[in-house]
């Protein structure tokens, strides 16, 4: 699977399957999978941990770490679908309604190169 030829459709559907064929659905309450998402994006930040930004942008690339950051992501991509498939939550349609008020809240010309 590759991201230009699949669909969070799909992959909801490849996280469902992989769950139910493990019988973990009676795990998978919403206060668990939040509980796990961040816990996994906890171990995504370690990997960062005490680096400056140009650092890390450099060594993100290297591939011991490369690997280990595609792994925290997708851990943390398999929990939030999971949640999503859990509560009903359209992942698509709640993104894009979050851009929609954030372009609002944060419009570009005024907030552009800023933080």
């Amino acid at each position: 699977m590759r991201d230009e030829r699949c669909t969070v459709e799909r992959i909801k559907r490849e996280v469902s399957r992989f769950i139910a064929e493990r019988d973990w659905e009676q795990f998978h309450s919403p206060k668990n999978l939040s509980m796990a998402i961040t816990i996994e994006s906890a171990e995504l930040m370690e990997l960062f941990q005490w680096m400056e930004v140009d650092e890390a942008r450099r060594k993100s690339g290297r591939p011991r770490l490369r690997r280990r950051i595609e792994e925290e992501i997708a851990d943390i991509a398999i929990f939030t679908l999971s949640l999503c498939n859990t509560l009903g939550i359209d992942l698509s349609a709640s993104v894009k309604a979050k851009l929609v008020k954030n372009r609002r809240k944060y419009p570009a010309a005024r907030y552009r190169g800023s933080w």
